[in-house]
């Protein structure tokens, strides 16, 4: 998550659980990343599929929903290997919409409303709709990075917007901590300071759009400038995407989107972020071809 949170006085040992679990997150991620393939592949599309089922959860969508959101997404990224990233994103938006439609009043049943029932039909259109941005929120991104991935800089590239959404969270998280302030967005997420959203952009300026001059300057040093504007970029989208999932959560009334990672909660708490990101990175990448 961007976390630009200040945690409470007594909250060490919570801070100490969410460190741990943080250092073990990033190592798993570096591997599958420098490994790529099949490795990388597996890593994306179990959080792919953690972040569907907490998404069904946060927004009570019905167990037919659940599965068929699952299984299209599972079969998108079997996909990805096998087909263009456009006949693969056509084939995820065509198969939301089903499914969308079919939660949304084609196939109520799906989703526990039925004809008669008080405020069935709002709730339909409701859930059809929280589908459809569900299996997009959480697949797109797995296409994005997959794609980006197997370029010829795909390792360097995938790094690099790692890069920016730790370095965004990491720095925001301690310079909120250690500055407060005025907040970010108090209706939507009342622990997020601006001192610790614009430490963060800076820090990921700093951190990730070095790194990646440093890397192009090994290669010849073309266009490294460019990457330090898009780090800062890159890093606030982070940041949005972060108070994104926290009005989604505050709309579905939970706390957390799941406790599957101890002192994160869920997936979707944990890649917030990156979701975001990896899709507007992949589009400069794709538009520009700095990874080949």
């Amino acid at each position: 998550m961007a976390g630009v949170d200040i945690p409470p006085v007594s909250a060490g040992k919570p801070l100490l659980k969410r460190v741990i679990t943080g250092i073990v997150l990033i190592i798993v991620a570096l591997a599958a990343v420098r490994f790529g393939g099949s490795a990388f592949t597996a890593l994306i599309a179990a959080a792919t599929l953690v972040m569907f089922a907490e998404w069904a959860v946060m927004h009570r969508l019905g167990r037919g929903i659940r599965l068929a959101g699952l299984a299209l997404l599972a079969g998108v990224i079997f996909l990805t290997r096998l087909v263009t990233p456009g006949e693969v994103v056509m084939t995820l938006a065509a198969g939301a919409l089903i499914i969308g439609s079919f939660a949304g009043g084609l196939g109520a049943g799906w989703n526990g409303v039925h004809d008669g029932a008080r405020g069935g039909l709002f709730v339909s259109r409701r859930n059809g709709l929280n589908s459809v941005a569900g299996i997009l929120y959480c697949g797109l991104p797995a296409v994005a990075l997959i794609w980006l991935r197997g370029l010829t800089l795909g390792l360097e590239a995938v790094i690099f917007l790692l890069l920016c959404v730790w370095a965004a969270d990491i720095i925001a998280f301690f310079t909120g901590r250690a500055l407060g302030g005025p907040r970010l967005a108090p209706s939507i997420s009342p622990n997020k300071t601006w001192s610790g959203a614009i430490g963060g952009v800076i820090g990921a300026i700093v951190i990730a759009g070095g790194s990646a001059a440093l890397w192009l300057t090994g290669l010849g040093g073309k266009g490294f400038g460019y990457f330090f504007a898009l780090a800062g970029g890159l890093a606030a989208l982070s940041v949005l995407g972060d108070l994104l999932e926290s009005g989604l959560k505050r709309r579905a009334g939970v706390k957390d989107s799941g406790t599957l990672l101890p002192g994160h909660g869920g997936v979707m708490d944990r890649l917030d972020g990156l979701v975001p990101v990896a899709i507007a990175g992949a589009g400069v990448f794709a538009l520009t071809g700095w990874a080949g």
